[in-house]
């Protein structure tokens, strides 16, 4: 299973990468999408929306279950990727690139620095 080191985990199986610009970009992790089957819905109707660090800012349908997404910072939900409306299932065949789920504006920088590192989320999902 891959955990990549540069990004930042939540203990609901998020992942977050903080960009350039200072803007985040969330999705789930392979561990998550694994556990959850094939996803076949992506539901997030957040945009534009100021939420709270782990509010629910949409759900993800797989075949067998429904799961919430949980934000990992605060801040404004900026856009839903438009390629995971059309292909949910790159949640499942690419959950760290072209899977993302949503942009995120953070209320303040350095926020990612109380979530988990790569590590530590091996060790919490035993892998």
């Amino acid at each position: 299973m891959n955990f990549p080191t540069e990004l930042s985990y939540t203990e609901d199986h998020e992942w977050v990468r903080i960009e350039e610009d200072g803007t985040a970009v969330v999705g789930i992790t392979e561990f998550a999408q694994h556990e959850l089957g094939d996803i076949i819905f992506i539901d997030v109707n957040t945009v534009g929306q100021s939420l709270g660090k782990g509010d629910v800012f949409g759900a993800v349908e797989a075949v067998k279950t429904v799961s919430d997404l949980f934000l990992p910072l605060e801040g404004e939900v900026l856009e839903l990727n438009p390629a995971i409306e059309k292909k949910p299932e790159l949640l499942n065949s690419d959950p760290y690139g072209e899977g993302w789920i949503v942009r995120l504006k953070p209320a303040s920088a350095g926020q990612q620095d109380g979530l988990l590192s790569a590590d530590a989320y091996r060790e919490l999902v035993g892998a």
